[in-house]
């Protein structure tokens, strides 16, 4: 995807990890897409102050470990300072140390749980205030007050079930279980958890299981009878390209919580589909993972042409503030926080593996990764504009 074509200047040499393999292999490589066509997109129009971008890229294997070892080999051996990269919070708390001590600079396109800031990371995935916010009061006033949560047993599912208790509660709501289970939960480990709300029958299901152990869990979901229509799945992390690998009719009606669905019908997203499509093939699902991992590429490309430089301080002095028309509508890198404002959105799968959109936000919410100004109990649903 990358151009090969040499410049006459030295090229910005950057570095990429994610992983096409292992666990969350899916997912990550959504971002890996997302990113390659920024970069190709970049280079073809000559570049950056007529500089282009190279790459070197490691594959992961879906192993916080190994992401470790390999953002420590891009920031030593391979000379590269700026890392595009890490898909999970396990991988993204692994080469943090490196990153920080290396003085690098990881754009991290995430959604995440929150409670962490560190000068050395520009995150441009969600903050738990622009999605878990407005979902739990989604799913309380239209689905019901009685959740059972059940996660992957890692920091995201734990930290992001804790934020989800209390707003739920705060709503009049109440969790009627919390059940974790191993990032690699074998088949029985998940049918167990299945039975569970067979017996509970809450009125929803708040899932943080990720990777392929979600696959399976909405596949066995719908095998033991489970119906969307009166006991959905809601999630944070369930996408286009997880719903065509389950099947989209397993998928229909579960809820996701993201700041971009495919389906979205502005032209910034149009345009990037049309881009995508072409490059991958027409058949590649969009979707929040790969439209991230594409504007956070075009913001760096704005704030190093602004910085002239790979400098981490003066490149992070030149992202603050920075704005782009993304897939999902205008993007802005907070300077307060290194976070991005971003449009919350909720969305039903329908049939076919899109997403209807049933609520979104009136513009882009400032992240409030520590919850410091985020109220629990907040008024969110209410404050949309009409999309069902």
């Amino acid at each position: 995807m990358v151009s090969s074509t040499a410049s006459v200047a030295e090229p910005w040499r950057v570095g990429v990890l994610f992983s096409r393999t292992g666990l969350t292999a899916i997912t990550e490589t959504e971002h890996f897409l997302g990113t390659a066509l920024a970069i190709q997109e970049i280079n073809q129009a000559g570049g950056i102050l007529g500089r282009e971008i190279e790459v070197v890229a490691y594959d992961p294997e879906s192993d916080p470990e190994t992401y470790r070892r390999l953002a420590d080999r891009l920031l030593t051996e391979d000379g590269i300072s700026v890392i595009f990269g890490c898909s999970s919070s396990a991988q993204r708390k692994a080469v943090l140390p490196a990153i920080e001590r290396r003085n690098g600079l990881l754009w991290y396109p995430s959604l995440y749980e929150g409670f962490e800031y560190s000068p050395n990371v520009i995150y441009t995935g969600a903050s738990p205030n622009q999605n878990s916010f407005p979902l739990a009061e989604y799913l309380v006033r239209n689905h019901g007050r009685r959740v059972l949560l059940a996660g992957s047993d890692y920091i995201y599912p734990r930290e992001s079930n804790r934020i989800m208790r209390d707003l739920v509660e705060s709503y009049g709501g109440k969790i009627v279980d919390e059940v974790y289970v191993p990032m690699a939960a074998s088949e029985q480990r998940l049918r167990e958890i299945v039975a569970r709300a067979k017996e509970l029958a809450p009125d929803v299901v708040f899932s943080t299981i990720v990777g392929r152990a979600a696959q399976m869990f909405y596949r066995l979901y719908r095998e033991a009878g489970l119906d969307p229509a009166s006991m959905p799945i809601a999630s944070l992390t369930m996408a286009e390209g997880e719903v065509r690998e389950i099947g989209a009719a397993l998928c229909e009606g579960h809820i996701t919580a993201a700041t971009h669905f495919g389906s979205l019908r502005s032209s910034s997203n149009r345009r990037f589909a049309e881009k995508f499509h072409r490059a991958f093939g027409a058949d590649k699902p969009i979707s929040m993972w790969s439209a991230g991992a594409y504007a956070q590429v075009n913001l760096f490309a704005l704030a190093l042409e602004r910085a002239g430089t790979l400098d981490t301080q003066r490149l992070v002095e030149a992202a603050l503030g920075l704005s782009f028309e993304a897939p999902e509508g205008t993007v802005q890198i907070d300077p307060d926080n290194n976070h991005t404002w971003l449009t919350p959105r909720i969305g039903r799968v329908r049939r076919d593996g899109g997403f209807d959109v049933v609520w979104q936000a009136k513009a882009a919410v400032k992240p409030d990764p520590y919850l410091a100004v985020s109220p629990l109990g907040g008024r969110w649903i209410g404050e949309e504009i009409s999309v069902a």
